[in-house]
């Protein structure tokens, strides 16, 4: 599936526009890819668009050429900010990293858009204990982490069309992941639960607003035999599971 051909998904096809969704692909992370792409169409009301972010089509269609540094721990640490530019600078968009697991209808979270801001994330306050995570990489720890690993685009926002192919692939870490093009009040804050820390996140018994609606396992999931017992391991399970079997009895019709 190339980076520019989504796969759309309506429970009423044809009455409104796609919601679309970009999903920052690993080729080491396939499978998480694939669960996570499947938990969203499984749930989702609204008709949505899942277009994954392949760093590989990307280079061979000229957007992105930036050299891989040494603490980047996938594919997508910086293709992610491509998403007003493949979104053509219009609507809204979502950017997702691959190792989500959506518990909820996404049309909750796109229903929560509101367009006085340029993008909208879950603001995290996380400063991870681990050194490692995923399959080894090294852990790092900055201002404003996990922030851009889910975050709602207002593609057509003028301040965003400051994230042109040019400089996403020359402006630094801290510029892009941080959101520096943007004022503080131009980004938007949506409820923890949509961006639900694995390791760091709790669940308040009783407390319903704090159930998570998407799970990320940020330290590494049960994809990598070094997570595969970590929190939440069960339910990513069972969604590989019923991903599996829907792939096969397709294979076979």
């Amino acid at each position: 599936m190339g980076s520019c051909n989504g796969e759309t998904h309506s429970a009423v096809e044809g009455l409104e526009q796609p919601f679309r969704i970009f999903v920052g692909y690993d080729v080491s992370e396939d499978l998480a890819y694939e669960v996570c792409r499947h938990s969203i169409l499984k749930r989702s009301s609204i008709p949505v668009e899942i277009i994954p972010i392949k760093q590989a089509d990307l280079r061979k269609n000229g957007v992105y050429w930036r050299e891989r540094g040494q603490l980047e721990s996938t594919e997508f640490s910086f293709s992610r900010f491509l998403t007003p530019s493949l979104a053509n600078y219009k609507g809204w968009a979502m950017f997702v990293d691959c190792d989500f697991l959506y518990l909820a209808d996404i049309k909750e979270l796109r229903d929560l858009i509101d367009n006085k801001y340029a993008i909208m994330c879950v603001h995290h306050d996380y400063a991870p204990k681990e050194t490692t995570k995923m399959d080894g990489a090294v852990q790092t720890v900055y201002p404003r982490k996990n922030w851009s690993s889910m975050v709602l685009y207002n593609c057509g926002h003028p301040k965003n069309k400051v994230l042109t192919p040019e400089a996403v692939n020359t402006q630094t870490g801290a510029f892009l992941h941080r959101f520096q093009w943007l004022e503080d009040d131009e980004i938007g804050s949506i409820p923890f639960v949509w961006n639900f820390l694995e390791g760091h996140n709790k669940s308040v018994e009783g407390d319903l607003s704090t159930l998570p609606k998407a799970i990320h396992y940020t330290r590494g999931g049960p994809w990598f035999e070094a997570w595969k017992n970590c929190e939440f391991a069960d339910l990513w399970l069972k969604e590989m599971e019923e991903y599996q079997k829907e792939a096969k009895n397709k294979s076979e019709e």
